[in-house]
Order: structure tokens, then C-alpha cells, then sequence
């Protein structure tokens, strides 16, 4: 069993929903981030999600587009991202890690080098936004084989078809885009939303993780009673950017919106502890 299948059993046994954050490595600065992923678990985060600093975010608005800009002045690379995934593995080996990036960074690695950097530095999961399920067998082989589990991204204009398909080679979770667009846009229409998670769960027992345009604890809360777990993104890398030159200010800004979620969703669910 993975990481994240333990970790989503766990909570239901809980009856509390998974706080996914995700922020991008390197941003601001690489040494930012392995003390940010451990500030994440104090505030309580159930499961990261790292971005992989790319140079060409088609699938991110503009704030997660300047935090790979920022990481990427730094030099992050693939490589790198993974070196700091097995520096925050030296303190926590209970904390699920999903690498979110895209399939160019990937393949210039190869397959099985990128499986195995991966399974040594501890990456529970990996989601490729780019990499759609027809060409995906041979690295879903390969993810599988490790204990990795591949990740689906489901858009509100997903057919039956896709979801079954998605439904049938994703493990971990499925990730619901709750917007149509790129991340940060928009507004959230619950009844919407709800609508379509009723859909997928026909064709799927994955949890669902809901992410794109949680913004604040309110927003995180009511996605908390629709959904498995919530995502939130850009709202979290703009407290970051905010304070791009102050360390101290930057963790602070981004554990209290953490915070702020948790306790949200936790009161929600009627599971404060």
C-alpha cells in the first residue's frame, strides 16, 4: 500500500478531508523549500504536492508562472527538485510527496532514471499535466512497478469516457480542475462542482482531491464537504511571493493560511482535535 492510500484511509477513519498545499521548488530560493514543506506538515497539511519549476506552465496562471520564473533564476532543475524531496525524507517519512510538473523534464531524464531518482528520494506520486492516458503505459508501468502512484488531473468537461479511463489507470487519487482555465481563475460553483464529483464517483473509488480557485478557509471548507481533499495553490504560493525577500514573513503568511484551512475543514467535518 502507498503513502497516499494509507494516508487517505487513515483520514476517513478520521472522517477528516486531506489539505493538499502546493508550492513550487526553488521558489523563492531553493533553500526555501525543504523548511517550507516541514512548516506545512507543523500547520497541518496532509499531503504536498511539489511543482517542478518548468519554463513553458501551460496549465498555470500567472502567480504559479512567476514562482517557476523565481525558481528557475536559481538554477532548479528535475535534479534538483528530487534532491530536495530526499533532504525533507531525512526528517519525515510519513508526510506524502507528489511531484506536479510536466512531461518534457521527464523524458529529457528518461523513464527509468526519472523512476528510479524518484523511488530513492521518496516520491509517493507523480502527476504529469501534460501526458494524456494514451501515451502513458509504459510509464505508468514503470510508476506502478515502484510504488508510485500516477496521477489524473478530471476537468469539468471530462466525458464518462475519460473518467473511466482515468479512473482505471490513476492510483492515489484523481485530481478534480473544479475551473475551466488555468490555476488562480475564476470563481468556484459549488453546485457545479458537486455535481460532477456525483459523476466520477460512478466510475471511480479513487478519493477525489478538488483543486483550482481555493482561495481561503471558507472556500476550503465547503470543498471539504463535497470532496476527499482539498488543493490549494496559488493562493499559497501568493503569500510566498509576497514576501519573496523576508524567509521568516513568507513561512509565516503561508502557515497561517495553512492553518486557517485546517482548522476550517476540521470544523466542517466536525473533527477538531
Amino acid at each position: 500500500m502507498s503513502r497516499l492510500t494509507q494516508r487517505f484511509n487513515d483520514l476517513h477513519e478520521r472522517g477528516r478531508t486531506a489539505l493538499i498545499p502546493f508550492i513550487t521548488a526553488g521558489d523563492p530560493n531553493p533553500s526555501f523549500t525543504v523548511p517550507a514543506l516541514h512548516a506545512l506538515v507543523k500547520a497541518g497539511a496532509d499531503i504536498i504536492e511539489v511543482g517542478v519549476p518548468f519554463s513553458d506552465p501551460m496549465a498555470d496562471g500567472p502567480v504559479i508562472q512567476r514562482a517557476s520564473e523565481r525558481a528557475l533564476a536559481h538554477k532548479m532543475s528535475l535534479r534538483k527538485t528530487l534532491e530536495l524531496v530526499q533532504q525533507f525524507r531525512k526528517d519525515d517519512q510519513e508526510t506524502p510527496i507528489v511531484l506536479m510538473g510536466y512531461l518534457n523534464p521527464i523524458e529529457a531524464m528518461g523513464y527509468e532514471a526519472f523512476r528510479d531518482q524518484a523511488q530513492a528520494s521518496g516520491v509517493d506520486g507523480v502527476l504529469t499535466v501534460d501526458m494524456p492516458p494514451e501515451e502513458a503505459s509504459e510509464f505508468l508501468e514503470l510508476l506502478k512497478a515502484s510504488n508510485i502512484d500516477p496521477i489524473f488531473l478530471l476537468a469539468p468537461n471530462s466525458t464518462e469516457a475519460r473518467i473511466q479511463k482515468m479512473g482505471a489507470m490513476g492510483r492515489g487519487y484523481l485530481y478534480y480542475v473544479a475551473l475551466k482555465g488555468v490555476t488562480g481563475a475564476g470563481h468556484l460553483d459549488l453546485a457545479n462542482v458537486e455535481n460532477k464529483l456525483k459523476e466520477i464517483r460512478q466510475w471511480t473509488s479513487l478519493p477525489l482531491a478538488v483543486g483550482f480557485g481555493v482561495k481561503n478557509a471558507e472556500t476550503a471548507a465547503a470543498i471539504g464537504q463535497l470532496s476527499e481533499g482539498v488543493v490549494v495553490g496559488s493562493a499559497l504560493v501568493s503569500q510566498i511571493e509576497a514576501a519573496q525577500e523576508d524567509p521568516s514573513a513568507a513561512l509565516l503568511g503561508m502557515t497561517d493560511l495553512i492553518s486557517s484551512m485546517r482548522h476550517a475543514l476540521d470544523a466542517a467535518s466536525g473533527s477538531l482535535v
